[in-house]
This record gives structure tokens, C-alpha cells and sequence, in this order.
């Protein structure tokens, strides 16, 4: 089996370190990879913003399974361009994926299927949040909606 790892980062390092100890495994690509993945497959220069280079790069290469790391990918939809030309892939559609690319979507679906959480309000602008952090006497976490990279908390 010849996959296609993206991404390059530690979770695409241990991804590479873990299949190249697969005897199915026959051809390991990661793209871009780092110093790390390079020791369990071959690092190939295309990042993930390259969904037209990627595609090409697992056809040349005859990949059957590609396997996307990162979230940003992934909210753009690059699994689905894997999944529409018949290769299969690990990572969730762009639909699937707006659960960790929105916030706000993630805490509508769990108040609508009454996943417990906490009180949450969702603003257009800063000045409106601040408005309603300063009437409401309460501490707040901010958070920006969209993907923030672990850095999208602030303390009201």
C-alpha cells in the first residue's frame, strides 16, 4: 500500500513513525513532512495549501490511502479533492470538519442535540462582546471563531 501523509508536524510524525512499521506499507510519502519524518519516509516539498499538486503527487505515485493532519486542510475541503477522484482518505469532509473550524457551529450542534456545555453568546463585532461582558458582571472566555491554532482564549 502506498500512502500519502500531509502535513508536518508532530502528529504527522508519529502518523509516518507508526506505518513505516507496517509490512503492508510499500511507499510512505509525506508532504511537506519535517527533519523527524524523513527517517520513516520519503519528505516530499508540497505544502497542503497545494491541493492541485498534492492530487498529482498521489496519482504519480499510485497512493491508496492519503492521511491529513492538520485541521485547516481539512475545513477547506482537501479531503473531499482526495475523495472525488477515487482515492480513499483519512480525515473528515469540509462539512464533517466545521465542527473544529467554527466554534460557533460546534456549540450549536451540541446545544441542539443537548450535549452538555457551557453558556456561550456569539457577537458580530469586539465592541458588542465587551458591551455585554461589561453588563453581565460575569468573567467570560472569549474565543475566536474559526481555527486559532490553540491560541483563540482570552479571559473577559
Amino acid at each position: 500500500m502506498n500512502v500519502l501523509i500531509i502535513g508536518s508536524g508532530g502528529r504527522e510524525h508519529a502518523l509516518a513513525w507508526k506505518l513505516a512499521q507496517s509490512p503492508d506499507i510499500q511507499d510512505l510519502l509525506i508532504a511537506p513532512g519535517n527533519a523527524g519524518t524523513s527517517r520513516h519516509g520519503r519528505n516530499v516539498p508540497v505544502n497542503a495549501d497545494q491541493p492541485d499538486l498534492l492530487l498529482e503527487i498521489a496519482r504519480h505515485a499510485n497512493v491508496d490511502l492519503v492521511v491529513i493532519g492538520p485541521e485547516a486542510p481539512l475545513v477547506a475541503g482537501l479531503a473531499d479533492r482526495f475523495a472525488a477522484v477515487g482515492i480513499a482518505v483519512f480525515g473528515p469532509s469540509a462539512a464533517a470538519a466545521q465542527i473544529e473550524g467554527s466554534k460557533i457551529f460546534a456549540k450549536e450542534l451540541m446545544q441542539e442535540a443537548g450535549v452538555p456545555t457551557a453558556a456561550a453568546h456569539s457577537f458580530e463585532n469586539a465592541a458588542d462582546a465587551i458591551e455585554f461582558a461589561r453588563r453581565s458582571g460575569r468573567r467570560w472566555v472569549v474565543k475566536a471563531d474559526g481555527l486559532a491554532a490553540g491560541m483563540d482564549d482570552y479571559l473577559s
